[in-house]
Order: structure tokens, then sequence, then C-alpha cells
């Protein structure tokens, strides 16, 4: 079995949501790790773990990131990171890929599925294999009790309920520590 880890490096955890129905909202999160654990050389059938902070939560506007942080988010006192446990990792053809799993945010936790593409696997040239992979998904915030909402005086409203999750993560295979 080969364990590949996350380099946060080389990384980027992302996040949309519709503001006022106009314009779209960016966030990351920054402080995040994760684990790919495979079967021979092929990613089919990976064992996939995922964790982040959510006090690394950053939207860009340090105001916007409290609110975030606070209960009417994610309430990151009371649950500090975001998980998820794969349950399948299926190629679909080519590069491509379908992950699914378990998504834990608050005290909720639901099945996802996300598209993922393989990049390539690679030797750099201080002799680690990394391979890297493109990963995106939506989720309805509202089904893991992220439930704040504002209307505005037109009626609009003022946060989205779909979330767009995107994700360019390389890995870097762990190389066994001789006895």
């Amino acid at each position: 079995m080969a364990t590949w880890n996350i380099d946060p490096t080389h990384s980027e955890i992302q996040f949309k949501v519709k503001h006022l129905v106009i314009s779209t909202v960016t966030g990351y999160f920054r402080s995040f790790n994760g684990t790919v654990e495979t079967e021979g050389d092929s990613f089919e059938d990976a064992n996939i773990t995922f964790e982040a902070e959510i006090d690394s939560v950053d939207t860009n506007n340090s105001d916007r990131d409290t609110h975030l942080k606070s209960d009417d988010f994610f309430n990151a006192s009371e649950f500090p990171t975001m998980k998820f446990e794969s349950t399948s990792f299926k190629n679909t053809g080519g590069d491509q890929y379908e992950l699914k799993g378990n998504m834990t945010i608050r005290d909720i936790t639901k099945e996802i599925t996300l598209d993922v593409t393989h990049g390539g696997t690679v030797d750099d040239p201080y002799g680690q294999t990394k391979a890297g992979f493109e990963i995106n998904g939506t989720i309805n915030r509202k089904e893991f009790n992220l439930k704040w909402n504002a209307v505005t005086e037109a009626g609009n409203v003022v946060v989205g309920d779909d979330v767009k999750l995107h994700m360019n993560v390389q890995v870097v295979e762990s190389v066994p520590q001789e006895a």
C-alpha cells in the first residue's frame, strides 16, 4: 500500500457562493491536510481523507470571515474542522474519476459526489513522486446546518444555498523509512 500526503504549498481549497444573486464571493481554507492510500500503481479505489481547519477560512474580508466562523455558519469554536472520508473513487474514463464520500461540516455528515481530473503523476527533481488532481463539486450549505440568511428590501437573497467546491491538490508519495 502506498500513502500520498497533500502538499499544502502546491494545493488550494476554494469555495464560491453567490452574493445577492448577482456576484460570487470566493473563499479559501488556508490550513488543511489529507491523505490518499492506494494499492499498486492505480488511484482506482483509493482511500481518501481530508480535513480543513475552519479558523483558516479566508474570503479576503475579516468581518465576513468572522461571521463565517460564528454559529450562523461553521461555529468554529464547537466544530473546528471540516472532514471528508471517501467511500469510492472510480475511474469514469481516461483521466476522469468520480469521488464519493462522507463530508462532515458542523455535526452533519452527508454523502457527496465530486468530479476529479487526474492531471498526471511525475517524479520531481528531488526524487519525489507527485500526482496532481483537480476536484469540483457543489453542496447545499443548508443541508450542513449553515442556515444563516437575510433578504434585501427588494427581496433578493443575500447568500445563495449552493456552494461550489474547487480544489487543486498535489499529493506526494510517502517513502517508507527503512528499519
